[in-house]
């Protein structure tokens, strides 16, 4: 499940946002504990715990003392549009740029967009 290219706390607060992204977990809904995670995946409880503790800051999950760590309502939609914003100037403003620097016109890239979506709708 891990790799090395960033800390284990990080790829287990990345794995949590998507599947809260993605809507595997819903709001509300309770996730494993910080020892339940780290018995599971055979990591240190204070790894697991890091991460949840940066989940909570972020205001991905919320504590409910005594009973465990839940998804905060409205988490989804906050990843939602981050990951939206990311997108439009990690991919699509890059994208743009290249695009004027070559001459592509922006009507040329508007009915690329549209032949595309006729295509292929989701």
């Amino acid at each position: 499940m891990f790799d090395d290219r960033s800390p284990i706390y990080r790829q287990i607060a990345d794995r949590i946002k998507a599947d809260v992204a993605n809507g595997t977990l819903s709001p509300d809904e309770q996730v494993m504990s910080t020892n339940q995670y780290a018995s599971f995946y055979a990591i240190n409880p204070a790894t697991a715990a890091k991460a949840f503790a940066q989940l909570v800051d972020e205001g991905v999950l919320y504590k409910r003392r005594g009973v465990g760590m839940f998804v905060s309502p409205g988490a989804r939609e906050a990843l939602v549009s981050d990951k939206r914003t990311k997108y439009f100037d990690a991919v699509l403003g890059p994208a743009l740029d290249e695009a004027e620097a070559i001459g592509i016109d922006p009507k040329d890239i508007f009915e690329f967009l549209a032949a595309r979506t006729k295509r292929d709708p989701k």
